[in-house]
């Protein structure tokens, strides 16, 4: 195993001589969905949590193709969820999957389980390269389902070979995943081989399905009614301008929508508890990891929009991120600012793999470990191109949802700045102004607003994780 970086604490040994990794992706889940979720509480107390973890771009594909790359949307190129510029083709075609997390700790001798959700416009029954059904490199198990939303009535691609699942509560995604997950960790253990497998769950994702035993939780739960909730900004860009306050059929849409998001996540807590407990009973919990995180938020009636993901509010791009495991200190949270693309860094430096000059993010492993860097970035960039309206794409924004134009945005502690491809900016003051009502980009100072450019031009241009951590003040 490499040696550490200094001031880094090497990773926890067990019997495999390398720790274990569990990593829980769902998907559209935002920050106030996290407190009807016993077991991911217990995780807060019980290790850390990041204040300040965004994404890179507000959309599945492209924040997965970074998280399994370590890489911006303007190196890995995925930009959306469908062709041209996104979609599991792209990423296939481009050699994405050649050099990911899991290629790097699968050559250090892990063994290493998709399971869920991979990328966008992935088939299970997909042909490529000779391999039917296809098969990316970098996994020694492969459970991955295509179009999970509706969480019944799918198919399945299991190692290369495709399964069909119907309608009955055992058939429901997540508690597939679920068993699935155990059956790896289970086998894994009996061979005494280090593991790391991601749980991929389509939940809560729309159309916001619950598995059958929770579809009567938390009755008459209401969306959050937070300052931003059906209020319109001051001096907006032009396409935030002309939203109207939610009528009351509206309102009642999403309150049903956010209900059934929460009953949702039910079966992901679950999940976790199973596994925790699984993993105490191997006895290898005092040597695995456990990641919980979510690949972007969602907004549900904040700046009187309905519900949608695609812009640079904190609704959208800030994320749960909480971790526990060895060295990990108990109850603590990090406002250090951390990234998607800082996973893939963090998970090969847990499993001994080295990281490649090409992944620009940066690990996570001191804040895990409870160390304060004296250098951190102080900024993450955001990248969203606007993503083209294709029919089927399950991301295609619903009306009065929000679709903003293509933009890059420069997320720092004190504010955000966003420069839109038309020439618009927005910047909000999250001092004064936590909940993103006001935009004083026409107050600024040109000094400080040319810096702030500037910086996002550096960010922009990176290509190498020494680049893009100068870049980010690092």
């Amino acid at each position: 195993m490499t040696a550490p970086p200094p001031g880094e604490v090497a990773p926890a040994t067990g019997r495999s001589g390398r720790p274990n990794i569990v990593f829980v992706l769902t998907d559209d889940l935002a920050w106030n969905l996290v407190k009807y979720m016993p077991h991911v509480r217990a995780m807060e107390r019980e290790g850390v949590a990041f204040s300040r973890y965004f994404v890179t771009d507000s959309l599945c594909c492209p924040s997965r193709a970074s998280i399994f790359t370590g890489r911006y949307p303007h190196d890995t190129k995925i930009f959306s969820n469908t062709p041209p510029d996104g979609g599991f083709m792209r990423f296939h075609r481009r050699g994405e999957e050649l050099q990911t997390f899991a290629t790097a700790l699968q050559r250090q001798g892990y063994a290493t389980a998709m399971m869920g959700k991979y990328l966008n416009g992935y088939h299970p029954t997909q042909r490529l390269g000779g391999i039917t059904p296809y098969v990316p490199p970098g996994w020694t198990e492969w459970d991955v389902i295509g179009d999970g939303y509706p969480e019944f009535g799918y198919r399945m691609n299991s190692n290369g070979r495709v399964g069909v699942y119907g309608y009955q509560p055992k058939d429901y995604v997540t508690e597939v995943l679920a068993e699935k997950g155990l059956s790896f960790i289970d086998e894994a253990a009996a061979a005494r081989r280090p593991f790391m497998l991601e749980l991929a769950t389509f939940a809560p994702h729309r159309p916001y399905v619950p598995a059958p035993r929770d579809a009567s939780a938390f009755p008459g739960l209401k969306a959050p009614r937070d300052p931003a909730f059906n209020v319109g900004n001051t001096h907006p860009p032009a396409w935030l301008r002309y939203f109207k306050p939610l009528d009351a059929q509206k309102i009642a849409e999403i309150d049903t929508a956010f209900r059934r998001r929460a009953q949702s996540v039910l079966a992901i807590d679950r999940m976790i508890a199973e596994v925790r407990a699984r993993l105490r009973a191997l006895h290898i919990a005092k040597n695995t990891y456990i990641v919980f995180s979510s690949d972007n938020g969602l907004h549900m009636g904040e700046h009187r929009m309905m519900p949608g993901k695609l812009t640079a509010f904190e609704s959208d791009i800030k994320v749960p991120l909480i971790v526990v495991g060895p060295h990990v200190p108990r109850g603590r949270t990090t406002s250090a600012m951390a990234e998607n693309i800082d996973l893939c860094p963090t998970f090969e430096r847990l499993g001994g793999a080295p990281v490649p000059s090409t992944v620009e993010g940066h690990s996570l492993v001191p804040l895990l470990h409870g160390l304060h860097p004296r250098r951190w970035r102080r900024v993450v960039l955001i990248e969203h191109h606007k993503p083209p309206t294709a029919i089927g794409d399950p991301d295609r924004p619903i009306h009065g949802s929000g679709n903003p134009p293509s933009y890059e945005a420069l997320r720092m502690g004190s504010g955000i700045y966003v420069d839109y491809k038309n020439g618009e900016q927005s910047y909000y003051d999250l001092r004064t102004d936590p909940w993103e009502l006001h935009n004083v980009v026409a107050k600024l100072p040109h000094r400080r607003l040319m810096a702030m450019r500037r910086k996002l031009k550096r960010l922009k241009r990176c290509h190498t994780g020494a680049a893009c951590w100068r870049a980010a003040g690092g």
